[in-house]
């Protein structure tokens, strides 16, 4: 599991410093359930696809990227500047694992959509690479080998619009926790980089239940105008 940022990321030097647990573990807000009746609808392939929400990636929107895409009624998208947090506490320690949850493989944190106001416990987040990185299947595998406990990773390709790229289902493994969880991504290549889209949750049955956002997201995915 990973620490979390958003609303959290204040509470980030606490967090490390007293559990070194993974984030989005907290209580449920009062908000309307995502996963109710009025907030999906089945795709024609069968795959659930939440109601949507607002837009992200275009300019004037909460996280401006190089691809945009619909989130899920009710979550909530936040922008991550990953350069200006860093050293942000003062603590090295803390500071270093905060730059190392910020980095994962070839890419960096840009975007954070937040379930919590839709009844959920976990987040669908954004990374961003360098140009020049055109391989979307090597970003990913390097964006599974960097976490840890990652194993069982299955690739497939996929297309979207006009965009194709390659998504992969694995689990993490805690060795503190002893718990084994699924997490989902997706890479994309765009010409101002790679683009990764990343669904953890608290557990594999928060995972299995905002499939439906993450679903929507990598339907409606396409290059920022």
């Amino acid at each position: 599991m990973r620490f979390g940022v958003g609303n959290g990321w204040r509470g980030l030097a606490a967090a490390v410093l007293l559990t070194g647990l993974a984030a989005g573990c907290g209580e449920s807000g009062d908000g309307p359930d995502a996963s109710g009746a009025k907030a999906k609808a089945k795709a024609s392939a069968g795959a659930e696809v939440a109601a949507r929400g607002e837009s992200v990636g275009a300019a004037g929107s909460a996280c401006e990227l190089p691809v945009t895409f619909d989130i899920a009624e009710f979550w909530e998208a936040e922008a991550i500047d990953a350069a200006s947090r860093q050293g942000e506490t003062g603590n090295e320690i803390v500071d270093d694992l905060s730059d190392a949850f910020l980095h994962q493989g070839r890419v960096t944190m840009a975007c954070e959509v937040d379930a919590k106001p839709a009844g959920k416990l976990g987040f669908l987040r954004v990374w961003t690479g360098r140009p020049g990185d055109a391989d979307a299947r090597a970003v990913l595998e390097g964006f599974v080998t960097a976490e840890e406990g990652a194993d069982g990773a299955e690739y497939r390709s996929f297309r979207t619009g006009s965009l194709a790229g390659t998504e992969v289902e694995y689990t993490t493994t805690s060795e503190l926790l002893e718990e084994t969880k699924k997490e989902r991504a997706l890479a994309v290549s765009t010409p101002d980089g790679p683009v990764v889209v990343h669904l953890g949750g608290m557990d594999t049955e928060e995972h299995e239940a905002m499939l439906p956002a993450y679903e929507l997201a990598k339907r409606t995915l396409r290059l920022t105008a």
